[in-house]
């Protein structure tokens, strides 16, 4: 068990996603950051699918009530463990009574809290992740608050001790991932089915424009500023199927890309999509920070996939070898 003894606001119980039910009209959740909660997960021996917490208002603190390992990964930060520093992208073994503090990243969005045996909350509908709008999912379908206690499952190495080591976080590991500047954050995506319907000026902006993710931000979409998209005719639209990373361009003409907590249906028109490796990176851009788009085919799209898949695959070996030594 761990005790909640400060979260803000929206910090929430995620795995990867709640899959195969968006025809139902529920949307995925899961991770802003899949990358970094599979990470946590590997360098602890869990599935990657065990669910462990979504970091993203600060100061947060908890209580471990019982001795238990875990692992911070995710964005760049200060943690402490009973006053001493505990490094990111590194496991560690907590003791009964032991607070262990994060404070607000220096670099990131969300951070993610993973520990030895997952949190042990019901699946709902095959997933542990909190779908907020719906009010189901996580701990009682909300957000974490002070007080809460959670519980958290048998870790898979509790008897062998190979804790306090950590690994490089992927956007060091995989050099595709390291922004082209400190800047503006570059993001790969695909055409979408209505980017034809823009005018050639309205194609060039969206691709030419370094788009600012603005405070009307948040798990369900990444609203831009920067520039207006506009048809040269109202087009009336059926609803179709969305899905997380589609950008969409509402009347407004301020594009909105989808994510994690995203509707399952809408009708505004698709500019492009954010490619699946990109994600992640997506996912730990801040309000207030910069993106911008750049075209990718299909075939690099799916090639893009490998070196992610590659950074985990070989965390996971590199674990499992310490363990067995």
């Amino acid at each position: 068990m761990i005790e909640i003894l400060a979260s803000p606001a929206f910090n929430t119980i995620q795995d990867l996603g709640r899959h195969g039910a968006r025809r139902f009209g529920v949307s995925t959740s899961g991770a802003m950051d899949p990358v970094a909660l599979a990470a946590g997960n590997a360098l602890l021996g869990n599935d990657d699918n065990a669910a462990g917490i979504e970091i993203q208002t600060f100061p947060f603190r908890l209580r471990f009530q019982t001795d238990a390992a875990f692992a911070l990964t995710g964005a760049d930060h200060d943690s402490t463990l009973a006053g001493s520093t505990v490094r990111p992208w590194w496991c560690m073994q907590a003791r009964a009574g032991e607070v262990l503090a994060i404070t607000a990243p220096r670099r990131g969005a969300r951070i993610y809290a993973t520990f030895g045996g997952g949190i042990d909350v019901p699946r709902v509908l095959g997933s542990r992740s909190t779908h907020l709008r719906g009010g189901f999912g996580g701990l009682e379908g909300r957000t974490l608050q002070a007080g809460d206690v959670v519980p958290i499952g048998c870790s898979p190495h509790r008897s062998d001790g190979r804790f306090g080591f950590g690994v490089a976080p992927p956007d060091v590991a995989i050099a595709s991932a390291a922004p082209a500047d400190d800047r503006v954050l570059r993001i790969r995506v695909l055409r979408a089915g209505e980017h034809d319907l823009f005018s050639e000026a309205m194609q060039a902006a969206f691709w030419s424009t370094t788009w600012k993710i603005s405070a009307q931000s948040d798990r369900g979409g990444y609203r831009l500023t920067g520039g207006k998209l506009t048809l040269d005719a109202p087009v009336e639209m059926r609803s179709h199927g969305v899905v997380t990373g589609v950008v969409q361009v509402p009347p407004s003409g301020e594009p909105i890309i989808q994510m994690s907590d995203a509707n399952t249906a809408g009708g505004y028109p698709k500019m492009a999509a954010v490619i699946q490796a990109d994600l992640w990176r997506l996912g730990q851009a801040a309000p207030g920070s910069f993106i911008a788009f750049n075209e990718v085919s299909y075939q690099d799209a799916v090639a893009a996939m490998a070196p992610v898949n590659d950074y985990l695959a070989k965390l996971r070996a590199t674990v499992d070898l310490y363990r067995a030594l």
